[in-house]
């Protein structure tokens, strides 16, 4: 399974984070150890939701969407 994953800055709440990852609680412990030079300045995270996918290529595909500013603005309104 692969995941894609919406992090919130635990001490900065508008810092978001999105990623991809094959085991989210070992990522979610490297982002929150400071061991992911992009989310090190924010640490610590909390996960606020992830979608699980099959298929490898829909997983990449709905990460760079959520990446994009539709993507950011669907999270904003719909995933919190």
């Amino acid at each position: 399974m692969k995941y894609v994953y919406l992090l919130e800055s635990i001490n900065f709440p508008e810092e978001n984070y999105i990623g991809l990852t094959d085991d989210l609680r070992k990522r979610i412990a490297a982002h929150n150890s400071g061991q992911a030079a992009h989310t090190r300045k924010f640490k610590p995270w909390r996960l606020v939701t992830y979608l699980a996918f099959s298929d490898p290529e829909r997983a990449v595909a709905f990460e760079r969407y959520m990446k994009s500013s539709s993507g950011r603005a669907f999270a904003k309104k719909r995933l919190r």
